[in-house]
């Protein structure tokens, strides 16, 4: 039996075997986590001891949790994890013991309250608000001194979950900062060009062969291999600046000006028509290079255009090289104006150029979202990835996605092209 004071944390499990092994449980449950907040959670599990299950709720969910939208996944971790820790029995028997740590109903641990006694009882807000300053917000100077929980997500963290569309222009400038930085790496190929193997492979290299021939009389003691060099696939960005993309387009043009000023990528815009924007956005200074790509493009916040969008990268560009074995990213909502069999017929020609179609949609991050707006119905079986990179920190799911971290998508026969390609 454990006494009410009991930590319900054995006493082997150390602070950081504790965090982590939390953040795994949450991460699976599809919470987002990352190894900074878990350092985090075990810092404070080393200066707040989590000997009660209350604490070790409050803690975690101020480290953990950064929008109110988590809580209910959270909590049900919570529960499942720790739950099993505590025995309910610990004081039965004794009526006049309190309540065992553990014993109450499984649901959210509430806040301390100072309420006084006999007063009636109200449902206690599950993200309670700190005391104001001053004579309307001191509290009870008669009762017990609280710690205030501050349940918060900190300002850095709301910057990186909240939706583009709903970022203020203050917050739209700093994130454009940040986008900047970000560097998409595309999957290796082999190249034609070959260099110097220190082991034997399939491939002799006659030349450096013969010329080690002839510093030994014309004799082959050794044999030179080669292999072919590995190179980066071309990344190709097609990024849609019709009126329904508008809430988004400004920070996915500082995508593009980084992708292309960093990774040598290639840019395009679209609306009612295809526009380059590779030289513009070449530029170092980003201000001058975003500037140049608004001077060029003189369809912004029009229609959609995305069949003949796509037809037209394809006819001058892609069939010219710049699809052939690429990763092709598609940046856009699918309402089309085009109908659905032209934008799959254009799409079908486009999966038979490129290496890899990552589409990127940012309303995929709405409830009950389903792809069935037609240009977007038509274009989802020869898209490899479809992610929704609404927000900053689901860009790192777009990079995955170009770098081919994830499985190919459910029911989407994967597709393979040549070493040449």
């Amino acid at each position: 039996m454990a006494e009410p004071g009991r930590s319900i944390t054995p006493t082997s499990v150390e602070a950081a075997a504790l965090a982590v092994g939390f953040m795994t449980a949450l991460r699976r449950a599809g919470l987002p986590t990352s190894p900074d907040r878990a350092a985090r959670l075990a810092d404070a599990f080393r200066l707040v001891p989590p000997d009660a299950r209350e604490r070790l709720y409050w803690t975690s969910r101020v480290v953990l949790v950064s929008s109110s939208e988590q809580v209910p996944v959270f909590d049900a971790v919570f529960d499942a994890v720790f739950g099993g820790f505590l025995d309910p029995a610990d004081s039965r028997g004794d009526t006049n013991a309190p309540p065992a740590i553990g014993s109450e109903p499984r649901t959210r641990p509430t806040a301390p309250d100072n309420r006084p006694t006999g007063a009636a009882e109200t449902d206690v807000s599950p993200r309670p608000s700190a005391a104001l300053p001053g004579p309307e917000g001191q509290a009870d100077q008669s009762g017990p001194e609280r710690e205030a929980l501050l349940l918060v997500a900190s300002a850095e963290e709301r910057l990186h979950e909240t939706s583009f569309a709903d970022l203020s222009q203050d917050e739209i400038a700093q994130i454009r900062q940040l986008v900047r930085r970000i560097v998409l790496s595309t999957p290796e190929r082999r190249s034609r060009r070959t260099r110097r193997s220190a082991r034997a492979t399939e491939r002799l290299d006659l030349r450096r062969t013969v010329r080690a021939a002839e510093r030994s009389g014309g004799d082959s003691i050794r044999l030179v291999y080669s292999r072919r060099r590995p190179r980066l696939r071309r990344l190709v960005l097609l990024c849609d600046v019709s009126g329904s993309m508008e809430p988004y387009t400004r920070v996915f043009l500082s995508l593009l000006q980084g992708s292309v000023a960093g990774a040598q990528a290639e840019a395009f815009v679209f609306s009612t028509r295809l526009t380059r924007l590779t030289r513009q956005l070449a530029t170092r200074d980003p201000d001058q290079a975003l500037a140049r790509a608004a001077g060029s493009a003189s369809d912004w916040a029009g229609g959609t255009r995305l069949a003949e969008s796509i037809r037209r990268f394809i006819d001058e560009h892609g069939r010219r090289g710049l699809a052939r074995g690429a990763v092709v990213v598609v940046i856009s909502d699918g309402w089309a104006q085009d109908a659905p069999e032209q934008v799959g017929a254009q799409m079908a020609r486009l999966r038979r150029l490129a290496h890899r179609i990552v589409w990127v949609n940012p309303r995929k991050v709405a409830a009950g979202y389903q792809p069935l707006a037609g240009g977007m119905a038509a274009a989802m079986p020869y898209i490899d990835s479809f992610v929704s990179g609404h927000s900053f920190a689901a860009l790192a799911e777009v990079a995955a996605a170009i770098r081919n971290d994830r499985p190919a998508m459910p029911g989407r026969r994967q597709h393979t092209t040549s070493d040449n390609t």
